[in-house]
């Protein structure tokens, strides 16, 4: 099952999708300029090999809903990311912010 839905967060509206997979959730919530993920985003093939892209994303894992998603502290975020004052630690509803 998919559930695309928008989410506000301090007034400004982002989208927020959930893929149901067999015994895990895919989480992201984004805007046009960037998106934060659960644990199946690859961070570092963004920084790497997809670098031209400059990709403005972060990771967080162990999270299983949209809301812990939100809550949770990114393990990981891309160079780009990095750039608008988006680091590893910050939650994940504070870095969406950043990407407005």
């Amino acid at each position: 099952m998919i559930e695309l839905s928008p989410i506000e967060i301090n007034g400004h509206t982002f989208l927020s999708v959930s893929v149901k997979l067999p015994k895990t959730n895919l989480l992201v919530v984004s805007n046009d300029k960037g998106y934060i993920m659960c644990g199946a985003l690859d961070v570092a093939l963004l920084n790497e090999k997809l670098k031209d892209r400059k990709v403005i994303a972060g990771r967080a894992v162990g999270v299983k809903t949209i809301e812990q998603l939100l809550e949770a502290p990114l393990e990981s975020v891309t160079y780009e990311a990095e750039k608008l004052g988006i680091s590893k630690g910050m939650l994940g509803k504070d870095a969406m912010l950043k990407m407005i």
